[in-house]
């Protein structure tokens, strides 16, 4: 999420080695324009994309601009960010294919304002020393630790995954306290959701209730293989600096050699949970490939919106109306959300309504949420 779209429900996906279509998108209506240097580049126009998109990025664009950059184990993404990360337009980092949480750190460490070394505190209640590694839970086994510089600086601990409790890298603010939820301690999943407009959006540990932020550009994972996804959680809580996780379906479907759509339900919820357990806002759903195929887009975006997605990546303008009408909450569901508020000023505790239905102070900050994002539009 942006600060100028506190509920962006349209990402809309750009060639940025054709500006004139960049130019188009910017005033296309989209939340999010993503300029892509990855899979619709050509090999021999990298450079010009490259050149292209942190000449557009000098001055701040009408919307917020995104950048998808080249493959981060491959030769072209140290060009990439050297030429974007620096730019006034730049309002994320969008990071293809990762597949662990140390690709994640990796990124954020040499985005960070002089490419200083994020410091993860070494959690003493848990051992103390523990280097971070890379994947899910434990660990896989023969993988390279990462420890970043500086997490000895304090006391000799390295950075902690809490791996015994299964938890991610501890995501804290410089006086290196652990919040480890599993300590008893106030998770990211604590409280009444994904951030409303006007609070903070950012992932990590919960500390007194603030979120904990990176101090680089915002990233924003994609998840486009098996391993990605059995990694999902340990992704979206690697680091404050990541903002959002999605998938990459085209990719997954070979990945997986799904060939009918509902084969991909079980990762895209696994996906859904994981940015929430992170803190995260709900994941924006994959693109629909057939621009011509609208209402096949309308009843794939119901079908998201029943699993937990809030919005949608887009290929085409034309796909964007689609999209934003199918994540906006209808009329009866608003009337519904109202009725819910309006019932919690005058009883906040749990009750019944007069139609039957019961509330508490989820299904409240639900209504609050469906609220917020109708005055969104």
């Amino acid at each position: 999420m942006t600060a100028t779209a506190p509920f962006p429900l349209t990402w809309l996906y750009v060639p940025g080695d054709r500006p004139h279509v960049v130019t188009k998108a910017l005033a296309s209506g989209a939340d999010v324009v993503v300029i892509d240097l990855e899979d619709a580049v050509a090999p021999d126009r990298k450079e010009y994309a490259r050149a292209a998109t942190a000449e557009l990025l000098t001055e701040p664009p009408p919307v917020p601009v995104h950048v998808r950059v080249n493959a981060l184990d491959g030769p072209l993404v140290a060009a990439d960010l050297a030429a974007v990360v620096p730019r006034v337009g730049l309002a994320g980092l969008r990071l293809p294919k990762v597949t662990s949480a140390g690709q994640v750190i990796r990124i954020a460490e040499r985005t960070e304002p002089g490419g200083s070394r994020v410091r993860l505190a070494g959690c003493a209640a848990h051992g103390g020393r523990g280097a971070h590694r890379e994947g899910g839970g434990g660990g896989h086994g023969g993988e390279e630790a990462v420890e970043p510089a500086g997490t000895r600086g304090r006391d000799g601990a390295g950075a902690s995954r809490c791996a015994a409790r299964g938890q991610g890298p501890c995501r804290t603010p410089a006086t290196g306290t652990c919040g480890c939820a599993a300590d008893g301690e106030r998770g990211p999943a604590s409280g009444s959701g994904y951030p409303l407009p006007g609070e903070s959006s950012g992932a990590g540990h919960a500390l007194s209730g603030e979120a904990v932020h990176g101090s680089g550009p915002p990233l924003y994972a994609l998840l486009e293989n098996a391993l990605a996804v059995e990694q999902a959680y340990a992704i979206a809580s690697a680091h404050p600096s990541l903002r959002g996780v999605s998938i990459g379906e085209a990719d997954l479907r070979a990945d997986l050699g799904v060939r009918q759509d509902a084969g991909l339900d079980w990762c895209r919820a696994r996906v859904v949970v994981a940015a929430r357990a992170a803190g995260l806002a709900p994941p924006a759903q994959s693109v629909h490939p057939d621009i011509r195929d609208l209402e096949g887009l309308a009843a794939s975006c119901a079908h998201g919106r029943a699993l937990g997605f809030l919005g949608r990546a887009a290929i085409h303008p034309r796909q964007l109306p689609i999209i934003e009408r199918a994540y906006l909450p209808t009329d009866r569901e608003l009337e519904e959300a109202e009725t819910v508020v309006k019932a919690a000023t005058v009883d906040r505790g749990a009750h019944a309504l007069p139609d039957g239905r019961f509330i508490d102070a989820a299904v409240v900050a639900a209504a609050r949420r469906t609220l917020a994002l109708a005055r969104r539009y």
